[in-house]
């Protein structure tokens, strides 16, 4: 399975962005798809995960509230759409492939990321 994001950029805070993973390969109906992303300097942290049906979701407590996890089977596309965006949201964001009820710690597949950063 290969996973490639897009959709970062540049935002003011409180600005919006949504981002994009396209899969293509051996994808598999057992998988979740999530977004982990890495700060500057700080470690990887899960963002949130989404069901093979989209029916049920998960959000990091940081997130909650602002960030909307979706997918679409028929484009193998997963989508992360990111409201009310805070500096401390910079970071490159990942997306990655595990079954559900992963830690999300080390995924079995994950792409390379996409770059967010939030100006104050």
């Amino acid at each position: 399975v290969q996973l490639q994001a897009s959709g970062g950029g540049l935002v003011q805070a409180g600005g919006s962005l949504r981002l994009s993973c396209a899969a293509s390969g051996r994808t598999s109906n057992s998988y979740a798809m999530g977004w982990l992303r890495q700060a500057p300097g700080k470690e990887r942290e899960f963002v949130a995960a989404i069901s093979w049906s989209g029916g049920s979701t998960t959000y990091a407590d940081s997130v909650k509230g602002r960030f909307t996890i979706s997918r679409d089977n028929v484009k193998n596309t997963v989508y992360l759409q990111m409201n009310s965006l805070k500096p401390e949201d910079t970071a490159v964001y990942f997306c990655a492939a595990d079954p559900w009820g992963s830690r999300w710690s080390q995924p079995r597949y994950w792409g390379q990321g996409t770059l967010v950063t939030v100006s104050s």
